[in-house]
């Protein structure tokens, strides 16, 4: 009897230490995740402008217009 207490205790113990690790690792993710976006969206949009991107932007800001009025008006 004692050896399945013991038993069951670390299963229960194991399945914790996992959700325990994938708490962490959503954490250390989400942090990498929000880093990455404030580096490398500013960078995306310089790059895209210097590098000859505005013939680029102006018709994607054109859709997203095109896409705001129709969200707008629905």
């Amino acid at each position: 009897m004692l050896d399945l207490i013991i038993t069951v205790f670390f299963f229960w113990l194991f399945f914790k230490a996992i959700g325990l690790a994938l708490k962490m690792t959503w954490g250390v993710t989400k942090f990498f995740v929000s880093l990455l976006f404030t580096i490398a969206l500013p960078l995306l949009g310089f790059c895209l402008f210097f590098a000859g991107g505005l013939l680029i932007l102006v018709p994607l800001g054109l859709v997203g217009l095109a896409f705001g009025l129709l969200k707008a008006c629905v």
